[in-house]
């Protein structure tokens, strides 16, 4: 199974460690990450799952989404997911979702890279055979 990780980048550094876990998480599967897609942010995701899913077996996708002091990140967050859903649908493969928020603080995000990142690939592996 070959899968494309597209990753946020505005918080390279967290993003970069949740990139590790997906492919130890990956390996442990015998799923192959065989490509690595960069982003500016969350916000980009869909449009690069919907260019690049056609080449792959399925896809990951890695990211946080801050609270803010305003609904931005809540009103794009919601948006984003509800378009990764979408897109599950239309090419019939599966995203497996490892976006940190909407609505994270500094606080929780650490705690949290590991288990989604891991999460996302497990994802990905049991719809395989859905």
């Amino acid at each position: 199974m070959k899968i494309v990780a597209v990753c946020g980048s505005f918080h390279k550094l967290e993003i970069e460690m949740m990139l590790e876990f997906a492919k130890s998480q990956a390996s442990k599967h015998a799923i192959e990450i065989a490509e690595v897609a960069w982003v500016p942010g969350s916000m980009e995701v869909p449009l690069a799952l919907d260019r690049l899913l056609p080449n792959y077996d399925a896809a990951i996708c890695l990211g946080i989404i801050e609270k803010g002091e305003t609904q931005h990140g809540a009103a794009m967050g919601n948006a984003v997911i509800q378009s990764i859903i979408d897109l599950q649908i239309k090419h019939d493969k599966s995203i497996g979702l490892g976006i940190i928020g909407p609505g994270a603080e500094p606080h929780h995000i650490g705690s949290r890279l590991e288990p989604h990142a891991r999460a996302a690939v497990d994802a990905v592996f049991t719809m395989r055979q859905v």
